[in-house]
């Protein structure tokens, strides 16, 4: 069975920080892309970053480049999305997503603007920014 697990969301004040975690269950991090996603209430589920452990590459929205980094381990089969400097228009539901041997061709960008490419969800966790 493959399952993504989030974790680490909670209530923050504008400027604050948070680190959320991806922990993988039933595959290893072999040719594997990771993407973190969020959705707040009636908007669509939009792109933030994603890691691709074939290559080590990393890419970021604009609207985060600079404040929020990817990071794994894994040892532990595990994504982390450590976000500073955070503000209340990060509020929103964030998802990890998983997928398995994306072709090179799928680009940096798309892979992370695009969740129709990935496979498999965690059930999200709330991240809440005050003013």
């Amino acid at each position: 069975e493959v399952q993504l697990v989030e974790s680490g969301g909670g209530l923050v004040q504008a400027g604050g920080s948070l680190r959320l975690s991806c922990a993988a269950s039933g595959f290893t991090f072999d040719d594997l892309t990771i993407g973190w996603f969020r959705q707040a209430p009636g908007q669509e589920r939009e792109g933030v970053a994603c890691f691709s452990s074939s290559d080590g590459i990393t890419y970021y929205a604009d609207s985060v480049k600079g404040r929020f980094s990817i990071s794994s381990d894994s040892a532990k089969n595990t994504v982390y999305l450590q976000m500073n400097s955070l503000k209340p228009e990060d509020t929103a539901v964030y998802y990890c997503a998983s997928a398995i041997g994306l072709p090179p061709r799928i680009t940096p960008m798309q892979r992370m603007r695009i969740p129709t490419i990935y496979d498999y969800w965690g059930p999200g966790t709330q991240v809440t920014v005050s003013s």
